[in-house]
């Protein structure tokens, strides 16, 4: 995610790159949707949801356009590199040559006439691996810089706070939960008791230590996640979004759900943003998905389809979760609601599988981001030439990539309002404001490059500078309402 210029990988079909978006947005982040539907009201949540993804969709074709504008940024770049080669090669034979070719090609002349007389492929091809953290580099000065790492950065903190808290959560409710049948409509709080004198909460707490134990040494290592380890997360998320869809219609086509859920609630509308930009989150990796894609013709088409999936497949799963289960007893972890009510489900196996089913998909991601958070820190602090002292390398980036997440989890394990959060800021910043800023600067940039007639074919529907506008004065105004909520919440407590 920090990196610059990195290998594309092995090469995929448009539909495969589609099938892998569309996994790694529909996360953890669609688990805590159904509690923020029912805290908003499901009008409300329906329009707001529509909107958000609208918005998403159109910073992520802002991004690949970015990306085109990168790789004919660097074609650029290194076109004049061997021109520079081959004018020095050929200085020693004859320098009257050196200085009619000095006056027939100026310095800056633009890469689209050598695409038209070149014969070669188009200079907006993405075929290069260009991640954010580089196209920011490009684009933007050093201050820009540095705020797109920290705001990667603060992102990522919060992400793993979150995966470090839905662990625990979901180990402290199978361990501690009542799993008879008449649990369904029981309400606990963290003082109730779950081995003899050990609280709800201790509990988590130690699950939190374990978790911690396990997964943070990954942190002072390399973590990758192997194809075969993706198929499997991948495949046991689809079962248990699958069950959980399908038992909610069950139930609600007996006519035997209990949800009321209001219309609208405008005091849930802060934390439902927070919720649903989380959700739509995938802008940080459009580089690696999208760059292997063997043909790119039709991607903005499928970009389309895979957010109208993805829009329809979270209406589906929240609504039939808030017309199933009263509003008052969902969880901030949707796949607990099944572990203790044989009304909905009254297999015992089944009922662990989705309880536990978190621990499995989220411990996966753990080290994943830990090492990516790890490797942004060190590129924020990075100088050219330098390089860091062992303990610093080893020992102190690890610590401050490991630490904070888990004493927020320690704190706090109120999944819905760390999600809030996260999404609110951070993710305003990833999701709107980068995405935004990249590509006006990334057309401010390329204009006297390649001339204005030089057309992007990857370039965004929303191309007029409007939009770019739209999207900055929409994620000003949603930093301003959501602080400006928490301010007045904490007011009247």
């Amino acid at each position: 995610m920090a990196g610059g210029i990195t290998e594309t990988g092995e090469p995929y079909s448009a539909f495969v790159g589609l099938v892998y978006m569309f996994n790694l947005i529909v996360g953890t982040g669609a688990l805590t949707m159904p509690k923020a539907f029912a805290t908003a009201g499901w009008v409300v949540s329906l329009a707001l949801i529509s909107f958000l993804g609208f918005m998403s969709y159109m910073t992520t074709t802002f991004v690949i356009e970015a990306m085109a504008a990168a790789n004919a940024q660097l074609r650029w770049k290194r076109r004049e590199q061997e021109e520079i080669d081959d004018s020095d090669s050929t200085s020693e034979y004859s320098d009257d040559d050196v200085m009619g070719r000095g006056r027939s090609e100026p310095e800056t002349k633009p890469i689209l006439s050598v695409q038209r007389s070149g014969g070669h492929a188009d200079h907006f091809d993405i075929v290069e691996r260009v991640e954010m953290g580089q196209m920011a580099s490009m684009f933007f000065n050093k201050v820009g810089v540095n705020m797109f790492y920290i705001c990667i950065i603060v992102y990522l903190y919060g992400d793993l706070a979150i995966y470090a808290a839905a662990v625990p959560i979901s180990l402290m409710e199978v361990a501690c939960g009542n799993h008879s049948c008449s649990a369904g409509s029981v309400k606990y709080n963290d003082t109730d008791p779950c081995w003899g004198s050990v609280t709800r909460k201790d509990a988590y707490r130690v699950f939190l230590s374990v978790f911690t134990v396990l997964l943070g040494p990954f942190t002072f290592f390399s973590a990758q996640k192997t194809k075969y380890l993706q198929i499997l997360t991948s495949f046991m998320r689809w079962i248990a979004f699958t069950m959980m869809i399908i038992l909610a219609l069950i139930r609600i086509g007996k006519g035997t759900g209990e949800g009321h859920p209001p219309v609208a609630s405008l005091s849930g509308v802060p934390n439902l943003f927070g919720v649903c930009v989380y959700s739509f989150m995938c802008q940080h990796s459009l580089p690696s998905l999208v760059t292997p894609i063997s043909e790119k013709k039709h991607v903005g088409t499928l970009v389309l389809a895979d957010y109208i999936l993805i829009l329809g497949f979270y209406v589906l799963l929240s609504f039939t979760a808030i017309f199933c289960f009263d509003s008052s007893l969902l969880h901030d972890m949707y796949t607990l609601n099944f572990t203790d009510n044989c009304d909905v489900l009254d297999i015992p196996v089944l009922r662990y599988f989705l309880g536990l089913f978190p621990v499995f998909t989220i411990s996966t991601n753990f080290p994943i981001i830990a090492v990516t958070l790890r490797n942004n820190w060190k590129t924020l602090f990075h100088r050219d030439g330098g390089t860091y002292p062992w303990v610093v390398d080893r020992v102190v980036f690890p610590l401050i990539t490991l630490v904070p997440p888990i004493v927020v989890a320690f704190c706090t394990h109120n999944l819905e309002s760390l999600v809030g959060i996260t999404g609110s800021y951070a993710g305003t910043g990833i999701q709107y404001i980068i995405p935004a800023c990249l590509v006006y600067y990334g057309r401010r940039h390329l204009e006297p490059v390649v001339g204005r007639d030089a057309i992007n074919k990857h370039q965004s529907p929303f191309r007029h500078a409007f939009w770019v506008w739209f999207v900055l004065l929409w994620a000003a105004f949603c930093l301003m309402f959501v602080t400006a909520n928490i301010i007045l919440t904490d007011t009247r407590k």
